[in-house]
C-alpha cells in the first residue's frame, strides 16, 4: 500500500492549486491522507474524486470543513494503525503534543508547523509532510509518501 500525505495546503489563500507533481503522484497511490488546513472545501472535493481520501480539520479551515471533518482519526493501513491529526500549539513541541492525542498507533501523521518531519521515537513514526504550497516556517515545500508492507511502514518526504 502506498499513501500520499498532505497537510497545510492553504488553498486558495496561499496557492490556487496543488503543484502538478502531486497530481502526477496520485495515480501511483492507494490512499490520500490530509492532515488539515485545506482552508476551503473545494480541494477536499477534488481529492475525493481522484482517490480515496481521509482528512481532518486544522485551525485555518473554514467552518463547513470543521463540521464535516473530525479533529483526529485512526486509519487502518494494512496491519498498522495511523493516527491523523492537524496539531496545535508551539511548533517546537508539536511531536510531543500530538503524541498525547493517541494510544496504540504505529504512526502519527500531523501538520500545523509546515516543517517536514520523518522520525521514529519510542517505536512510533512521527510524520509531518510539511506544506506543498507554503514555506513560511520551512526552507522548502514538500509532501509525504508512506509505504506500507506486511512487515513495516516507512515514510519519505518529497521536496518540491
Amino acid at each position: 500500500m502506498r499513501i500520499l500525505v498532505l497537510s497545510d495546503t492553504h488553498i486558495p489563500r496561499v496557492a490556487h492549486d496543488l503543484p502538478q507533481a502531486i497530481y502526477d503522484e496520485i495515480g501511483d497511490v492507494d490512499l490520500i491522507l490530509h492532515a488539515g488546513d485545506l482552508v476551503e472545501k473545494d480541494l477536499l472535493d477534488k481529492l475525493i474524486t481522484l482517490k480515496e481520501t481521509r482528512a481532518v480539520y486544522g485551525n485555518m479551515d473554514a467552518p463547513n470543513l470543521k463540521h464535516l471533518l473530525n479533529a483526529k482519526e485512526i486509519i487502518e493501513a494494512g496491519r498498522f494503525k495511523v493516527g491523523l491529526i492537524h496539531g496545535y500549539g508551539a511548533p517546537r513541541d508539536l511531536a510531543e503534543t500530538v503524541r498525547g492525542e493517541f494510544t496504540g498507533v504505529d504512526v502519527i501523521v500531523f501538520g500545523h508547523s509546515h516543517s517536514a518531519l520523518n522520525e521514529t521515537r519510542e517505536g512510533i513514526l512521527f510524520f509531518n509532510p510539511g506544506s506543498p504550497t507554503d514555506k513560511i516556517f520551512a526552507t522548502s515545500n514538500s509532501y509525504g509518501i508512506l509505504e506500507v508492507t506486511d512487515k513495516k511502514i516507512e515514510g519519505r518526504i518529497v521536496k518540491l
